[in-house]
């Protein structure tokens, strides 16, 4: 986290990692996405990704988890320091999602990001906006969700 003016295309950041449980995954779907590989071990087996499998859409929401705890974290490690820490804004949507590997019961995700283009904002010249592709890898390496995202990110205040 910081502003616009710190944030270059390429920069990385490494934003934490879930565990997906059976019972969470079961939890999950239940309320969300109540497909039968999601929701009992025997069908998940049976099925072509061959175990309990989370939703994509849960894979997708533990990635907004981790990337509002980093950025606490980021802005709580700034306040110690007595620096301000500025307050990132809506995202403006997302594109290019992709569930590329299933994650099954036991996986852990490890999501991080990288800013791949910034520009200033033309409506609201206090705030830059950046795409940011979002990845998740689970633990054997495997590139398993995919997508890009656009955020406002402050632009330094002027004295």
């Amino acid at each position: 986290m910081g502003y616009f003016e710190d944030i270059a295309v390429g920069d990385r950041c490494e934003l934490g990692s879930f565990t997906f449980t059976a019972e969470g995954i079961k939890k999950f779907a239940g309320q969300f996405d109540p497909q039968r590989f999601h929701l009992d071990e025997e069908e998940g087996r049976k099925s072509l990704f061959g175990g309990l499998t989370a939703s994509g859409w849960h894979v997708a929401s533990a990635c907004i988890r981790v990337m509002v705890d980093d950025g606490q974290r980021r802005a709580e490690q700034a306040r110690l320091r007595g620096e301000p820490a500025p307050s990132w804004g809506p995202s403006a949507g997302f594109r290019a999602l992709r569930w590329i590997k299933p994650v099954l019961a036991g996986d852990t995700i490890a999501y991080a990001s990288e800013v791949v283009t910034r520009r200033e904002s033309k409506s609201r010249p206090e705030w830059g906006i950046l795409q940011v592709r979002n990845t998740g890898t689970n633990q054997r390496g495997e590139l398993a969700i995919s997508f890009l995202s656009t955020v406002f990110v402050p632009r330094r205040p002027t004295a």
